[in-house]
């Protein structure tokens, strides 16, 4: 039975028309299955942390993870026994220290994981070849650096123009990508501005899309600024409406990086098992994502930004023509 969201009654998208509107734990249990190719998209901003956290509440196992900067999502999801995999371009808490969970799992610790290490350029060529669905994509960067000898995947082949040898990477086809960002319409049209990363071929690249945003809003909203637009609905198997989805990561707009939090992650993760005992607290200890807000309201509203409007964008129509 459709419930007046235009959802179903466990969540999922009807499929009247365009509507691609669903639940966070629906579309995450729907698309996400043991042993996928998960990508995790979000360069500082943007980050998808409620999709993580709900993978984390579901116990789905043996993921490969993809997601070019590491930062406290990976901690949770190792510290959640969600990871068998890992392929990254940076291993690190931003700005506030090191990944402990990660640190332990890469040394040594009971949740040892694999390691694919590629560079910034290197992932963004994997996705690139990804979305164009070419089998892979050359880069010239790899010359010179240890990342030749410490990764296989890295090729060197020759220039068919004549040319000096070039590296190439693989292209990178996740079974299911997760991005978040600032708005979509029902249909899956998704918009957004600030740090846009690789949010766009992150999407093309994979054979399911999901998307959390802060708001669903009305579909004149997304034909008033079709510029916005990063990711068509063709492409997006569900959105969810889930405000404060990338908390404490910032999101253009809507509110602020909670630098505390990563400080404090850092340094508390640094014993082994405070990063389970925070999970079985705010993750496991949670229904779902609204709960978990209920959690972190406080520190929220601290974080929201006052409006700091874009200038006025004259798209044009001819008289009647709307």
């Amino acid at each position: 039975m459709a419930r007046q969201d235009g959802t179903n009654a466990d969540g999922t998208a009807t499929g009247r028309g365009d509507d691609k509107l669903s639940t966070l734990p629906a579309a995450v249990a729907r698309f996400v299955r043991p042993g996928s190719c998960v990508a995790l998209e979000g360069f500082g901003h943007l980050v998808p942390m409620a999709a993580a956290h709900e993978i984390i509440r579901q116990r789905i196992p043996s993921l490969t993870v993809c997601r070019m900067s590491c930062d406290v999502m990976i901690d949770q999801l190792i510290a959640g026994g969600n990871l068998r995999a890992l392929v990254t371009s940076f291993m690190g808490n931003s700005s506030a220290g090191s990944l402990h969970e990660l640190r332990r799992a890469v040394e040594s610790g009971d949740r040892r994981i694999e390691l694919e290490e590629f560079s910034h350029g290197g992932m963004i060529a994997r996705y690139s070849a990804g979305a164009a669905r070419l089998p892979f994509m050359p880069i010239r960067s790899y010359q010179g650096s240890d990342l030749l000898a410490a990764n296989p995947l890295i090729r060197v082949v020759p220039d068919p123009y004549g040319g000096s040898d070039i590296c190439v990477v693989p292209a990178l086809r996740p079974d299911v990508s997760i991005i978040h960002a600032q708005r979509a319409d029902r249909a899956g049209n998704v918009q957004a501005w600030g740090i846009l990363g690789i949010q766009q071929e992150v999407a093309f690249a994979a054979d399911v899309v999901i998307v959390t945003v802060e708001e669903i809003v009305d579909d004149v909203v997304i034909r008033s600024d079709p510029n916005r637009t990063i990711v068509p609905a063709q492409i997006v198997d569900a959105v969810i409406e889930c405000p404060g989805g990338a908390y404490p990561a910032s999101v253009q707009g809507f509110y602020d990086r909670d630098d505390e939090f990563y400080r404090r992650w850092s340094d508390s993760a640094r014993v082994p098992g405070w990063a389970s005992a925070w999970l079985e607290a705010n993750v496991f200890g949670t229904r779902d994502h609204e709960d978990y807000l209920a959690t972190i309201a406080t520190a929220l509203a601290e974080l929201r930004v006052v409006a700091a409007l874009s200038g006025r964008v004259d798209y044009g129509s001819r008289a009647g023509a709307r």
